[in-house]
């Protein structure tokens, strides 16, 4: 995605909503129904009118298309050595910057 703003990128993802509901032969009356929501949610989620994160959610999930999150935001890895220290315990908060 070569965006500049983030008005950009959002309309970018609503032209990628569209496409799919699109591919998949769907009306947004259609998509309203699958997943729950208002014509006009689908409409402006796909024009980009900044769309709420769960509205994404339930469009992708209609699409069959849930596992496009993984891609957009995957699980951050874990390195051996932070593991190690970790010793099976979940990382719950951040420290403090030594250098602010």
């Amino acid at each position: 995605m070569t965006a500049n703003t983030d008005e950009e990128i959002t309309r970018e993802v609503g032209r990628r909503l569209s496409a799919h509901r699109l591919q998949q032969n769907l009306t947004q009356q259609e998509m309203a129904r699958l997943t729950g929501l208002n014509q006009k949610t689908i409409s402006h989620a796909e024009a980009g009118k900044d769309p709420r994160l769960s509205t994404i959610i339930k469009i992708l999930r209609a699409l069959g298309r849930l596992e496009a999150l993984d891609a957009f935001l995957p699980r951050p890895g874990i390195s051996p050595l932070m593991l190690v220290k970790m010793a099976g315990r979940e990382r719950r908060r951040a420290r403090k910057s030594r250098h602010g």
